[in-house]
């Protein structure tokens, strides 16, 4: 998920003789941490039993690791593998619940967010889609949105409050709702593939590669967190 806070700044020509972005240096920074979520998850997917009493932690800390990546993105290359190595710990065990409740959902899962991926990918490299300023407005405030909606029903559920029914709703309207958020979630990558085409044409930090992995790689995961819920949905 793209960081709003990201300043045009960045993408200045660095000094003459450092090193800068690539496309290349960008898809091997993916790989690396795609290789540690998957190897987390896979763990966590046959290990659930050590994993779930550490849920709550690694999602904290997985979230302050994205907090502190945002306002400070030349750390990425350090914070980013244990971001991935504990958000895959987190999703392996998500995972888990979900398929014991809804055998064969977690494939199709899987295999819909690629699709999304590939769709959006598509849409942007053919111009259908782009990321004008306009655009990066509507979608961050409304991402924002959703996360404000996420953080209030979580906080209401720790002080024993009812949290919002539609977010779980199984209904005609839940769905819907859940339609707008793997909606939203999936513009996001317009943003993350603009920030790729800025960084590597603009000649940005090196370590905006594995900023720019990073941030891909939050997008993947809220959507196909997203897509799990919404598949959820509609076998209830």
């Amino acid at each position: 998920m793209s960081n709003p806070l990201l300043k045009d700044s960045v993408f200045q020509t660095p000094v003459r003789g450092a090193e800068v972005m690539t496309v290349s240096g960008t898809i091997n920074k993916s790989i690396i941490l795609w290789v540690l979520l998957a190897a987390s998850a896979l763990y966590a997917w046959t290990h659930p039993a050590i994993i779930m009493p550490l849920l709550m932690p690694l999602l904290f800390g997985a979230f302050v690791l994205a907090i502190i990546s945002s306002f400070k993105m030349d750390l990425t290359p350090f914070l980013s593998p244990i971001y991935a190595i504990c958000e895959g710990l987190v999703l392996g065990v998500i995972s888990v619940y979900f398929e014991k409740s809804y055998p064969g959902i977690v494939i199709n899962a899987v295999l819909l967010t690629m699709c999304v991926l590939f769709c959006m990918l598509a849409a942007y490299k053919t111009g259908m889609l782009k990321a004008t300023p306009k655009f990066k407005k509507v979608v961050i405030l409304s991402t924002l949105a959703i996360a404000l909606v996420y953080l209030i029903d979580l906080l209401m559920g720790v002080f024993g409050a009812r949290g919002f029914n539609f977010l779980g709703n199984s209904s005609g309207l839940g769905i819907i709702i859940s339609l707008v958020i793997v909606a939203v979630a999936a513009l996001n990558l317009i943003i993350d593939f603009d920030l790729i085409e800025r960084g590597v044409q603009y000649g940005a930090p090196k370590y905006m590669e594995w900023y720019s992995s990073f941030a891909l790689m939050v997008t993947l995961v809220w959507l196909y967190l997203e897509i799990l819920r919404l598949l959820s949905k509609t076998k209830n």
